[in-house]
């Protein structure tokens, strides 16, 4: 089927889009799941050692009746690390991607299990799942290393792009719902807001933790909390729309950056994935990325060869 010829819905669900956009997005993601699997990998393992009598299985390990024992789950989270960095090499990927994806979800389930749900790392999770279900090491991968780079766009590389972008908009569209429920329409007069900010920092100040030396000198402008609270309110309820124009995604997807750079400025919470942009790649054509780095690297080397071989 050609573009051409196929049906304007089908085009709209698998667009055609270049190879090497999909395979940067692999990339993207992998390098995040690398740095941050690899950096929390004290905390994952902490796991081993709480007491049982603290488990509360959900999710898929809701059937547990008891926790994993110590040596299996620390060689469910090293294998989980490894598979971490042979997805981001594209390395052995029909097989291996997808059971990186299957370990990643038990890891985070098995440490969510334990009282405190971290639904931070849902959207990062999503994000691998679906990368690991496309192909998206037909590029810039070590499996591709020997085969021809694909010539054309395609329709198989689009499909996955488009539904990371999809889970995306969902995820924030379900936070606004949940801030209406939480608060109702009257959210918008930001009072909610500034109350969370004050609590949230005053928390933290006595507990000694880490907090926002900002948050405290905007709590005497209610004004700004109301236009915050409007503005979040709706960038997230109006998220399904930015589907509907590039451009439009575009300008949504820098604004809910802005946003979480708000959060930490005002609260010191940190979204890590949302903040690193890595979350909203997939609204852009990450390919770019890839040929800047190609051309970078290229310089780079033919620099090398210069300096060695200067007649």
């Amino acid at each position: 089927m050609n573009e051409g010829t196929a049906p304007r819905s089908f085009r709209w669900w698998f667009p055609q889009v270049p190879a090497e956009r999909l395979a940067m997005l692999r990339i993207l993601v992998g390098a995040y799941s690398v740095v941050y699997f690899g950096v929390r990998l004290p905390y994952w393992l902490s796991f081993a050692r709480h007491r049982a009598v603290q488990f509360q299985p959900i999710g898929v390990l809701s059937s547990l009746d008891d926790p994993l024992e110590p040596a299996v789950y620390q060689t469910l989270v090293f294998l989980t690390f490894v598979g971490s960095v042979f997805f981001l090499l594209g390395f052995g990927y029909r097989a291996v991607a997808p059971m990186f994806a299957a370990l990643l979800l038990i890891v985070l389930t098995y440490a969510n299990s334990w009282g405190g749900i971290l639904h931070t790392d849902n959207l990062w999770l999503l994000h691998v799942v679906i990368l690991a279900l496309a192909p998206a090491a037909d590029a810039l991968s070590l499996d591709a290393r020997k085969a021809p780079s694909p010539a054309s766009p395609h329709f198989k590389y689009g499909w996955a792009i488009r539904l990371m972008c999809w889970v995306v908009v969902c995820a924030y569209f379900l936070a606004g719902l949940a801030k209406l429920k939480n608060s109702g329409w009257g959210f918008v007069e930001g009072s909610s807001l500034r109350n969370f900010v004050a609590m949230d920092n005053v928390r933290k100040i006595e507990l000694g933790s880490p907090h926002s030396p900002l948050g405290p000198l905007f709590l005497p402008y209610p004004e700004a909390f109301q236009f915050l609270a409007v503005a979040s309110l709706g960038l997230e309820l109006g998220a399904p729309l930015v589907m509907l124009n590039r451009g439009a995604a575009k300008l949504w997807s820098i604004a809910m950056w802005s946003f979480h750079i708000g959060v930490l400025a005002l609260m010191a919470i940190l979204f890590l994935y949302p903040v690193t942009f890595i979350a909203f790649a997939p609204f852009f054509r990450t390919e770019r990325l890839a040929g800047w780095l190609r051309r970078r690297v290229s310089k780079h080397l033919n620099g090398r060869e210069s300096t060695l071989n200067p007649g």
